[in-house]
């Protein structure tokens, strides 16, 4: 992007902050932003090296035998990870270059009103997450629990809740907490799980060779499943990319922003997900917590893995699942932040999280991926194809601000793309990202030009007469 154009920009962001909103959902001027690139390369770190990650590798154990053998989770991985950082770096530019959160960048393309709709579809899969990250932390501080007291304490309901709590209380002090937490806990995690990999190569080697390494596996749909499941886990993520690049320091490139999410995403996602096939094969459980309790025979040993397992629970609900629902929560019911950060960690309580996996299955969290990322999908193809495709990447924020200005109300060519994405997604729900992606990128671009002809969302793009 020219000079010219960046100047425009920021000339675009100067106005009246008070826009009704609370103060965290308007752009983020350049002196507030302060976290540093390697801060926000460990952020991914630490998001990666999760749980839930783990569980999506240990989902390609069915019965005993693994769908995909060890190159073939490896090439559907580097697509995914390819495709997602592509992703990331296009969508996470316009709040990068103007500080303005997801929910605001939403009524580009959807209008004020209509943007209610679609933040929902974001914030409501984040609570689930949440909860179920939340849940994964608690087993483990079960697990922790049990050694200390020497069994007479077995109660995974009360850590599940106190996990909760110590999540909602570090939240409340902002972005910059969540950017520590992740820094000390990606490192401290990456250690723990060097050590496990070292434990199942060295005991469960042969086993792991026979379930997953010497796999028949698939290159059919199993594999191209996996792929779309890989990129559902991320589409949440990727599509609020802008909650994430406005806490950035300016002045970076695009690639340069493009590589801090490749590199983190494929270091840490790689590895947890070997780990998580590795643990499946070795113990025919899903459940990574009671997989790791099964290998690790030993109770200090456990105490420490569990330990991290806690701290990865929170890390990656940290960066992923707090912030974009809290951020819709604000905008909905226009809540301060740290009322609406309590009410986020209460809903998340309620998500019923164990329900996806179970120990002998996980295909209940692959299945949950598959369903929202078939809405996900549609939602980041219009707006990339409203921002870079019919606005040219020139976009006044003020107006995005404006309840009754050039965005108000809703975009009902959005809103129809969506749906129509959504509904060709889901015909072949293995595939239902990229059905989703392609089907509501080109039904939008149809319906902008073609019909609702007086619709005042049609100008400043290309369709303006």
């Amino acid at each position: 992007m020219s000079t010219n154009l960046e100047d425009n920009m920021k000339k675009e962001i100067k106005f009246d902050h008070s826009t009704g909103l609370d103060e965290s959902l308007n752009p983020k001027r350049e002196e507030e932003r302060t976290v540093s690139p390697i801060a926000y390369a460990f952020m991914w770190i630490g998001d990666g090296v999760n749980l839930g990650n783990m569980t999506l590798g240990a989902s390609l154990v069915v019965a005993g035998v693994a769908t995909l053998n060890l190159f073939q989770t490896f090439a559907a991985a580097a697509i995914a990870i390819g495709i997602i950082s592509i992703i990331f770096a296009l969508n996470d530019r316009l709040g990068y270059r103007t500080g303005i959160p997801y929910v605001v960048q939403l009524r580009m393309s959807f209008g004020v009103k209509g943007s209610i709709i679609s933040s929902l579809l974001r914030g409501i899969p984040a609570i689930i997450w949440y909860g179920f990250q939340s849940w994964i932390g608690g087993t483990a501080l079960n697990e922790i629990a049990k050694v200390v007291t020497g069994g007479s304490f077995d109660n995974v309901a009360i850590c599940f809740v106190v996990i909760q709590l110590v999540q909602i209380v570090l939240s409340m002090y902002g972005f910059h907490a969540i950017a520590w937490v992740e820094t000390v806990a990606s490192v401290v995690i990456m250690l723990a799980l060097i050590y496990v990999f070292g434990v199942l190569l060295n005991s469960h080697s042969e086993v792991i060779a026979e379930k997953w390494l010497h796999a028949k596996g698939s290159w059919g749909l199993p594999f191209f499943a996996f792929i779309m499941m890989f990129m559902g886990n991320y589409a949440a993520i990727f599509l609020s990319a802008a909650d994430y690049s406005r806490e950035l320091k300016t002045g970076i490139s695009d690639k340069k922003r493009g590589f801090l999410y490749f590199s983190p995403i494929l270091i840490a996602y790689g590895f947890v997900l070997t780990i998580g096939a590795m643990l499946a094969s070795a113990t025919g459980i899903s459940n990574p917590v009671k997989a790791f309790a099964v290998v690790v025979d030993n109770s200090y040993i456990t105490v420490g893995v569990s330990a991290f397992i806690v701290l990865g629970a929170i890390a990656v609900n940290m960066v992923a699942n707090i912030v974009p629902p809290t951020y819709v929560i604000t905008l909905l019911t226009k809540m301060k932040y740290k009322p609406a950060v309590v009410l986020t960690g209460l809903l998340a309580l309620c998500s019923f999280p164990w329900v996806l996996v179970q120990d002998s299955s996980a295909k209940g969290l692959g299945m949950f991926i598959l369903i929202y990322s078939a809405f996900l999908g549609p939602i980041v193809s219009i707006l990339l194809i409203e921002y870079y495709i019919l606005r040219k990447q020139k976009v006044n924020v003020a107006d995005l601000y404006a309840e009754d200005g050039p965005f108000a109300g809703y975009n009902p060519a959005a809103i129809l793309a969506m749906l129509i994405g959504a509904g060709a997604a889901f015909t072949v729900v293995e595939l239902a990202w990229i059905i989703g992606v392609v089907v509501a990128g080109i039904s939008y671009i149809l319906l902008t030009k073609y019909a609702f002809k007086d619709s005042k969302f049609k100008k400043g793009t290309i369709f303006e007469k």
